[in-house]
This record gives C-alpha cells, sequence and structure tokens, in this order.
C-alpha cells in the first residue's frame, strides 16, 4: 500500500522535521520516527476501511430501534435495507485480516460518537446515498461504487474529518487523506472484483520496504555535497542562497541523493517525483525553480562522473 510516491513524500517530511531539530536529534532517532511515521500511515488505510462498517452499524441500530418503537410508521416497520445490506461493507466485516489488524492496533472510531453521528448524517443527506437507495441495481460493483464515490466526495474532503484524524495522531494530515484514500477505494474495487489479495500489504515488497531508510539515510550522509552542488548552481544562476526556503533545499537534496544511489531508478523519474513535491509541499514558484536546479544538477554529476545512468 505504502509506495514509493508515499514514501519520498514522507522522507522528505521527516527531512525538514530533521533539520529544524538537530543537533538533539539523531540519524537513529529520526530513522525510528520515519518507520513510526510509515507504519501509522498503513494505519491510516485500515482506519478508513473500518468507518464503512462501523457508519453501517449505527444505521442498522438506528433502523431496529425506529421499528421498535411506540406506534412505528410503516416507513419504519419496512425499511429500506439496501444501504445496511451493502456487500462491500459486509465484505469488510467479515474479512479475518482487517479483524485482526482492528484488535491488535484498536482501530475504531467508536471511541468518537459525535463525529460518527455527524459523519453518518452526511452520508444519509447526499445526493450519491439517495440516488443509490433509489436505484434498481443490486449487485456487488454498485455496492462498493457507493463507498468510493462517498470516499472521494463526501468523507475525505469533510472537515471533521480532517479534525478526526489529526486528533488520532500527529502523523496524520489531509495531504495523507487524499493519498490513503485512493488506496482504499483501489481495495473497495478488488474486493467488489473478488481480488485475494484486495487487502494491501504495507509494502510490496522488501525493496519498497527498506527504500525509505536508505534514502533518508543517504540524504543526510550526502547533505553537504548536495548542499554544495546547489549552491554553486545558484550562483551561476545568480539566485541568492539565502532566500531559497528550506523545503525547497531539502526536496532538492532528497532528490540527489536518490539520484546518486538508486541506479535501478530512471533520472526522468526521480526528477518528475520531486518537482511534484516542491509543487505541492512548498511556495508556488517552487516547481519551476527546483525543476531548474535540479536539470542543471542532473547534467553536472553526469559531467563529472558521479552518475551514469539515463
Amino acid at each position: 500500500m505504502i509506495n514509493r510516491v508515499l514514501i519520498r513524500t514522507k522522507v522528505v517530511q521527516n527531512l525538514y522535521s530533521y533539520m529544524l531539530t538537530r543537533p538533539e536529534r539523531t540519524l537513529a532517532s529520526a530513522l525510528k520516527d520515519l518507520d513510526a511515521c510509515l507504519a501509522k500511515t498503513y494505519e491510516l488505510y485500515h482506519y478508513l476501511l473500518r468507518l464503512p462498517v462501523e457508519l453501517t452499524h449505527i444505521q442498522a441500530m438506528r433502523l431496529d430501534e425506529a421499528r421498535n418503537k411506540y406506534l412505528p410508521t410503516q416507513e419504519e416497520l419496512n425499511p429500506n435495507m439496501k444501504f445496511v445490506n451493502n456487500r462491500l461493507v459486509k465484505a469488510l466485516a467479515e474479512n479475518e485480516q482487517l479483524d485482526e489488524f482492528a484488535q491488535e492496533h484498536t482501530v475504531t472510531w467508536n471511541d468518537d460518537p459525535i463525529f460518527e453521528r455527524l459523519m453518518l448524517d452526511k452520508v444519509l443527506k447526499s445526493d450519491l446515498y439517495n440516488d443509490y437507495m433509489a436505484d434498481d441495481e443490486d449487485s456487488f460493483t454498485a455496492d462498493s461504487l457507493l463507498w468510493q464515490q462517498l470516499m472521494k466526495q463526501v468523507i475525505i474532503p469533510d472537515e471533521n474529518m480532517a479534525d478526526a484524524i489529526e486528533q488520532r495522531s500527529l502523523f496524520w494530515t489531509e495531504d495523507d487523506l487524499e493519498l490513503v484514500g485512493q488506496f482504499v477505494c483501489k481495495t473497495f474495487r478488488r474486493l467488489a472484483e473478488g481480488a485475494d489479495d484486495a487487502i494491501l500489504p504495507m509494502f510490496k515488497d522488501e525493496e519498497d520496504s527498506d527504500f525509505g531508510k536508505q534514502l533518508f539515510g543517504a540524504a543526510v550522509t550526502l547533505m553537504p555535497e548536495s548542499n554544495t552542488l546547489i549552491d554553486g548552481l545558484l550562483e551561476e544562476s545568480r539566485w541568492d542562497k539565502d532566500r531559497i526556503v528550506l523545503m525547497d533545499r531539502i526536496i532538492m537534496c532528497a532528490a540527489l541523493a536518490e539520484l546518486r544511489t538508486f541506479d535501478k531508478i530512471p533520472t526522468a523519474v526521480t526528477l518528475n517525483e520531486y518537482i511534484e513535491l516542491a509543487k505541492n509541499f512548498s511556495t508556488a514558484a517552487s516547481g519551476k525553480f527546483v525543476n531548474g536546479i535540479l536539470n542543471n544538477a542532473v547534467k553536472q554529476l553526469r559531467k563529472d562522473g558521479v552518475i551514469f545512468k539515463s
């Protein structure tokens, strides 16, 4: 689930924190924090997978209470059960892998009943819910599509959702919601397709598992050399190095470390990824600036015989 795009993001964020807290913070402690950050990201994936199950359970209890109240209406006696019988939710609730993780890490929203009530009310008031309940199509695909759309259009953009996750962990941000939400929707689709491996592992393989630690360590180790290269290129371009924001410099140092350390990753892939990070996490002009400096840095590293890959 945690791919290299997400790993690069977490490495840059943790490098920024590390640079602000030196020398009190050691490289070993920073690497430990990076591991914890990635683990918490995987935990957020499970929290989002758990949410449909718990919201549906609350709605089922509401319908049952209405059915058993004094003098219920005909609609309350015979409610439309399509939402609470959703096949995707049933598959999530019965998945042993998800249940085991939830038990081990105490993944539940039940400790925040106000949030659950507010989120369920927004789901039930949405056009997506009303269209789903009125549609005659009754299939696992339709059930899965509902929750994919709810996740993208109702749940993740909601301010209460952002507040709820930030209260649960210092490691979680709105940006994490959007990134992890993509993998949650992918899991919903795969469950509807009947995939045996629908629940994504934390890392695809051991190589990805080690990527973050190796990249972070290389970025710190090579930072003096990377900064010397960057400063030289800034002087050539007549940029004042003291005006460069710290995040831009950290992004470029991480990119240069990746270029020099990971021979199998094409140069274009590395450049594109870090230029996007600059656009997303730094200033409005950072994408263009980082693009220019990194492209010149690649030319210099090739000229000096430091890198040879395409």
